[in-house]
């Protein structure tokens, strides 16, 4: 064959796989101008805050609520509601049992509240391992902490003398550290409950009714940050899953045990820190809305306004995402049964 006719034959056959190439080239653009499979547009989203309002879990939840919405498809309005009970149980049991699977609810819930089933709770009426973990903006360290005018002033004197705290209810940390610190470690904590949130336990060690509380940093920080510079409180001792560098000087609890299994058992108490505040959603999620609740809130994560705000709130913002959440409410439930029991006894 001459040159010619083979450069002829070449462009003969080009032409022949245009339309092919043509309509390829539509298909993929008319894949990519197709809205995505799960979209929110005109429907509203439902955030269950399973606290009241005030605390730091409300605040929390609608800082979220405020820019969640940005990054779903179809940027529906997220809406913040507060389903107050048994230390966020009620709202884990709801989201469990009740809350629609289409994307629409979420919530968010104490840290604790993944360990409630497994220490037999009462109120506890769901399965963490089968929940929708959505992911935490921050992990934890919570601080059992003192008014100045109180006679406790640090460990030893936890040991010789009372110190009254504020409880919001089973499943949280304000009830279960003193609590459960109190057999473990001897230490002389009376606690006072009946509060909905935490946030009326501040205004309660305010006006002198309690003489402490074991939160939340970040919520102290948030709400009372006076309290800190000025000296109203003392830290006592602090905990979470490894020592928090802010705190240099404030014994660790889990170096406070003289015995390998109290320390065992304290490091199962405190690990919902390392859930830190948990988003979820109920179980059984399409896998498809489940992908884009979870990339919604990583994206939020990332989102400036979002950061800006969590930093005005002095909140430290240390996230974990869905599946992070989810590996260690699964390592939690693998905890050797003899420790969870013991626990579970103590919390009660």
């Amino acid at each position: 064959m001459s040159e010619r006719k083979a450069r002829a034959s070449g462009f003969v056959a080009a032409i022949s796989l245009l339309p092919a190439l043509f309509a390829s080239f539509l298909l993929s653009a008319a894949a990519s101008a197709q809205p995505p499979a799960v979209s929110f547009r005109g429907k509203i989203v439902n955030l269950i805050i399973g606290f009241g309002a005030g605390g730091g879990y409300d605040v929390l939840g609608r800082v979220l609520a405020d820019h969640f919405g940005d990054h779903l498809p179809g940027h529906p309005t997220v809406v913040p509601q507060n389903m107050p009970g048994g230390g966020s149980f009620r709202a884990a049991s709801y989201m469990y049992h009740e809350a629609p699977k289409d994307g629409t609810t979420i919530a968010l819930i104490s840290r604790d509240a993944a360990l409630g089933p497994l220490t037999g709770q009462a109120g506890a009426l769901y399965d963490p391992t089968k929940l929708s973990w959505l992911g935490t903006p921050l992990t934890e360290t919570n601080v059992c902490i003192a008014n100045r005018t109180a006679g406790v002033k640090n460990v030893q004197d936890l040991k010789e003398k009372t110190l009254v705290v504020g409880d919001t209810g089973p499943g949280t940390g304000t009830h279960a550290y003193p609590k459960a610190l109190n057999a473990i470690l001897g230490f002389k904590f009376k606690l006072v409950g009946g509060y909905p949130s935490t946030a009326p336990v501040f205004l309660a060690m305010e006006r002198g009714e309690v003489d402490g509380i074991c939160e939340s940093l970040d919520s102290v920080k948030a709400r009372r940050p006076d309290w800190i510079s000025s000296g109203t409180i003392s830290f006592l001792f602090q905990g979470g899953i490894r020592p928090n560098p802010e705190l240099k000087g404030v014994p660790f609890v889990v170096d406070l045990a003289q015995k390998p299994e109290d320390k065992q058992a304290i490091e199962f108490l405190y690990i919902g820190q390392g859930i830190g505040r948990p988003f979820i959603a109920p179980p059984d999620m399409p896998p498809a809305t489940l992908k884009i609740l979870r990339d919604a809130f990583d994206a939020t994560m990332k989102d400036p306004a979002f950061i800006d705000e969590i930093n005005k709130r002095k909140y430290t913002l240390d996230p974990e995402s869905g599946s992070e959440l989810e590996a260690l409410v699964k390592k939690a439930y693998a905890t050797p049964k003899s420790i969870v029991d013991r626990i579970a006894q103590l919390i009660q």
